[in-house]
């Protein structure tokens, strides 16, 4: 498998009962494909994956793998603080049809770069699936280091690395990293222009969403070498990069997925936008539709 270009880490919409909406995940999926998506994954953090029972997230990879298959791949979030609870939970994804898994660094219990490596060949060797490392030391409290991955890149069932930092020299040494069968995803929307245009090889983005073409064609324009096209449209995206931190992920996005139909809400403890920033979902949301459209017109 070789990951690249524009993935979206998906939205999972519920009802305003608090229920999965199946309905809006269909939608959500579809007009992923139709905007050219290369590939999606399902129960990630932007997915609300800890908010989710077993059945649930048994429920949405079902759906996703079928609406996918034999288009674009699959990768199911499935890092756990646990080696032997992550091994458990990869073969459950792989028996459901998941293409990869995505693995987190475990959250909370910080390991040492050492457990680290420990752990991730573990998952690789024993889980079924391939799996792709998972960086972002603000959510987990732990921060895999280069080297670490550097030695980790070799392995057979390790395909790739979604790197959460921002910073460019955190993309080059990972860079340096990569081989024929691994490859280097930015986690950053803000940055990701700049690491493709550096030689990553696709985003893992939250903002695809919401604007899948142009996230699509952000990642063709950077990966070739388009830097003037990239940092133009780059730019028209900027509002919807900050927006979409102004308070923790996924709650700006569900705002503006709320406004195309698609879901109500999240579960607790994330609570819904906070009001003073109404008014400029509001906006935002018609200025990109503008941007997609834009680059629909563009694309064709």
């Amino acid at each position: 498998m070789r990951l690249s270009g524009s993935i979206t880490a998906l939205a999972t919409p519920f009802t305003a009962t608090g229920e999965l909406d199946l309905q809006a995940w269909q939608r959500l999926l579809h007009a992923q494909l139709d905007a050219g998506t290369q590939a999606v994954v399902v129960a990630g953090s932007t997915g609300e994956a800890a908010a989710l029972m077993d059945e649930e997230y048994d429920q949405l990879l079902r759906i996703a793998v079928e609406a996918c298959r034999g288009r674009i791949p699959v990768l199911a979030g499935t890092g756990q603080s646990n080696t032997a609870k992550t091994i458990r939970f990869n073969r459950r994804v792989a028996a459901l049809g998941a293409d990869a898994a995505l693995v987190v660094t475990p959250p909370y219990v910080r390991p040492t770069q050492a457990g680290l490596l420990a752990h991730f060949r573990a998952v690789a060797d024993e889980g079924g699936l391939p799996v792709v490392l998972y960086n972002v030391p603000g959510r987990t409290g732990c921060d895999m280091l280069p080297e670490t991955t550097g030695a980790l890149a070799d392995h057979p069932g390790i395909v790739g690395i979604k790197e959460a930092r921002p910073e460019p020299e955190r993309m080059q040494a990972l860079l340096a990293c990569r081989g024929d069968g691994f490859s280097v995803l930015s986690g950053d929307d803000p940055t990701a222009a700049r690491a493709m245009l550096a030689g990553a090889d696709g985003l893992v983005s939250v903002a695809s969403n919401v604007v899948p073409k142009s996230m699509r064609r952000l990642c063709d324009l950077a990966r070739s070498h388009d830097a003037v096209g990239a940092q133009a449209l780059d730019a028209a995206l900027a509002e919807l990069y900050g927006f979409l931190g102004v308070e923790p992920n996924p709650i700006p996005l569900k705002a503006l997925l709320a406004l195309d139909g698609i879901g109500h809400g999240l579960r607790l403890p994330l609570q819904t936008l906070s009001s003073a920033y109404s008014a400029q979902a509001t906006r935002l949301h018609a200025a990109i539709s503008g941007i997609e459209e834009r680059s629909r017109t563009a694309a064709a």
